[in-house]
């Protein structure tokens, strides 16, 4: 850190603050991102922490410039999590009973939101780090950690993902190395990830690409069978923030047909959420020459097959890049 910089900042120079954080801003986001589990929370956050952070600068004490942010940060997101009026609470959209028939109540974390790839660019974890940086970002993995208490949860993000150290996380937190492993113990014991590393293809490769192709033919043509084979055994299929959803290959072909997910003239358009394959996916509008948006899927694989189809509002669609409408 450059001295002079941080000396300027501290008398004011909003321009040496800029310097000072920008370099720390998207990994702050991602960390405000794990522990709340929703991107628009984590934003605000982000924007709450670095105008605490401009008003205390003065009382920095100049050694670890990542650290102080990531206390700041930890300490908004758990304040946060405990006024749970600012977060509204989750509401079944009005549907026909043809919608609803075969879908049952889920615990999928209604406020779960997907994370684009752009912001994962610099995500990166040390080298005794529990959890790799591929795997702490991935949908089942950031939904997992809203299972946990608040403490737990963060104690488990700053200890196995971060790789701080016991006592660092302690300084943190504004507790002891005792009370942070005595809470990351019940944290790893209360986790599940959702899914296993080992059996998920890397990002971007042939393996990935090969299962999405059969999943994209399979959707556009709106074959159940084809749905049906490229779907595992225990595939779920969520659709936050409605409480419900889906599970089965069976069940969810059966759904994605009454519910008009899928067919001869919808369209797919690729993109990426939370290092995973993800659409936006579009309907004909039967009165213009034009597609409509319809949500944005995420999906999870398994080897060959997809265990997890989640479904997101449209309104997210912007995060991506991608349009409301699109021309035929």
């Amino acid at each position: 850190m450059d001295e002079s910089v941080l000396e300027r900042a501290q008398a004011g120079d909003g321009n040496a603050f800029s310097e000072l954080v920008e370099p720390h801003r998207r990994e702050l986001l991602l960390h405000c991102y794990r522990i709340l589990g929703s991107l628009h929370d984590a934003e605000d956050i982000l924007q709450e922490t670095l105008l605490s952070a401009w008003r205390a600068l003065g009382r920095f004490d100049g050694r670890s410039l990542r650290a102080w942010l990531y206390r700041i940060a930890t300490n908004h997101c758990l304040n946060y999590l405990r006024d749970g009026s600012r977060r509204p609470q989750s509401v079944l959209l009005p549907r026909p009973a043809s919608f609803t028939e075969g879908l049952v109540s889920s615990d999928e974390p209604w406020w779960l939101q997907p994370c684009p790839d752009a912001l994962l660019d610099d995500a990166a974890s040390g080298p005794e780090a529990r959890y790799d940086a591929r795997e702490s970002v991935a949908l089942s993995f950031v939904a997992g950690l809203q299972r946990l208490p608040a403490q737990q949860r963060a104690a488990l993000v700053l200890r196995d993902v971060l790789d701080f150290s016991a006592a660092e996380t302690a300084d943190l937190l504004d507790t002891t190395p005792t009370s942070v492993n005595s809470a990351l113990a019940r944290a790893r014991t209360g986790f599940r990830p959702g899914r296993h590393p080992e059996q998920v293809p890397l990002p971007r490769s042939a393996a990935e690409a090969q299962t999405v192709e059969r999943f994209v033919k399979a959707f556009e043509r709106g074959d159940p069978s084809e749905v049906v084979a490229v779907l595992t055994e225990d595939a779920r299929l969520t659709m936050p923030p409605e409480p419900l959803e889906c599970a089965g290959p069976g069940a969810i072909a059966d759904f994605m047909q009454r519910a008009g997910f899928w067919g001869p003239g919808l369209k797919l358009v690729p993109t990426r959420a939370n290092n995973q394959p993800a659409f936006g996916f579009y309907r004909p509008d039967p009165n213009s020459p034009i597609w409509r948006a319809a949500g944005l899927i995420v999906l999870s694989l398994r080897n060959d097959q997809v265990s997890g189809i989640t479904r997101f509002d449209p309104a997210l669609l912007a995060r991506f890049g991608l349009p409301r409408t699109l021309p035929r």
